[in-house]
């Protein structure tokens, strides 16, 4: 295998989750990163170095020579908020939306090879389905021109002990003629695949690591509430006629887990009851163990209040769960790969209806 690095440009980096799994398959090294938040931005340092700039990426021009270096591959997860299936999903016309446009622009700017981005399932669904089909024209619009390919993936079929489903864009430049196909599942019930990761292999050994694993206080009637829980279950198994029934919500609220099965998808932030629970104690889980649960390494410190720390982790791509797109990638950086025509490939697949598109992007 050529040694050369394969370098990475970073956007919207969080703590750094994806940079980690890519990292962590060995030749990529990610040079230049960003994000907003400080806490965020020290988690990163700590782990990577200092090659993380704070601030407004809007304020950034990447076509500035000197600001941010050339590079192999772009990474990164634009904001969110606006297309999750939690939320109302404003998709393009939201606040936040459009924050995939500054991902657009360092594309153009530094033509990688390739590109990757993260976002939330609601993304397909965003604008009755009108913003990933932009999405998706925007990046192929970018000279030379992008072979731009969508999946669905759970990232407990690809080692992570947590059921979390997210949408992975992967971009590769027309002119290297490089046919990149989402790798497949490696985990699951299938008798030829690997099983699943479960909470409890995760959790062994967890309770002697000495970062980021403080307890919460937990009030006394909250105890009572998760005493009336089963592992697996969350607020709907309490009894009705208790004292302590509650209604109207959302599933992840009193989530217990279930130590025989990955865990459901842990959430960065929400009020009472949305934290994520122990089992068999009638606990809050702590921030280490929802790190085990996103497959970080227990030697990953996080920087900040417990509160700032959830929302880090809980924002994190799982770095386990990218592996084998990292491994897919590789031989185009090493041109050990057979040359195809992208440009007559994309166009037989824009010929296909959304909804079929669509189809082969969840399949």
């Amino acid at each position: 295998m050529d040694n050369r690095q394969i370098s990475i440009v970073s956007l919207f980096s969080g703590c750094g989750g994806l940079d980690l799994g890519f990292e962590q398959v060995g030749d990529y090294k990610t040079v230049w990163a960003n994000d907003f938040k400080h806490e965020a931005c020290e988690s990163f340092r700590n782990h990577f170095g200092n090659v993380i700039v704070e601030g407004d990426i809007e304020k950034i021009d990447p076509y500035v020579s000197g600001v941010v270096p050339a590079c192999d591959l772009v990474l990164g997860g634009f904001p969110c908020q606006d297309f999750s299936i939690i939320w109302k999903q404003p998709g393009l016309n939201g606040e936040r939306g459009n924050l995939y446009k500054s991902f657009l622009r360092f594309v153009d700017a530094k033509k990688p090879k390739a590109f990757v981005a993260e976002n939330v399932k609601g993304l397909l669904t965003a604008n009755k389905k009108k913003a990933i089909r932009q999405i998706i024209e925007d990046f192929q619009n970018i000279a030379p021109g992008y072979y731009v390919t969508p999946h669905l993936y759970n990232f407990a079929d690809y080692g992570v002990p947590e059921f979390r489903e997210r949408v992975l864009i992967v971009g590769i430049r027309i002119d290297t003629g490089f046919l990149f196909k989402h790798p497949s599942p490696t985990h699951g019930n299938d008798d030829r695949l690997l099983p699943y990761v479960t909470v409890g292999d995760a959790f062994k050994g967890v309770e002697s690591v000495p970062f980021n694993n403080e307890k919460l206080k937990v009030q006394e009637r909250t105890q009572r509430i998760i005493s009336l829980i089963p592992e697996g279950g969350n607020f709907t198994d309490i009894p009705k006629d208790s004292p302590y029934y509650v209604k109207g919500m959302i599933s992840h609220v009193y989530r217990r887990i279930h130590r025989g099965e990955p865990s459901k998808t842990i959430i960065a932030a929400g009020g009472g009851g949305t934290w994520g629970y122990h089992y068999p104690e009638n606990r809050p889980l702590t921030n280490r163990e929802r790190a085990r649960i996103q497959s970080f390494p227990d030697d990953f410190i996080f920087y900040g209040s417990t509160t700032e720390v959830r929302r880090q982790i809980g924002n994190a791509v799982p770095p386990v769960g990218v592996h084998e797109v990292a491994k897919a990638l590789k031989p185009l950086f090493y041109g050990k790969y057979e040359r195809t025509d992208l440009l007559k490939i994309q166009e037989e697949t824009l010929r296909l209806p959304i909804e079929e598109r669509l189809k082969l992007i969840t399949k």
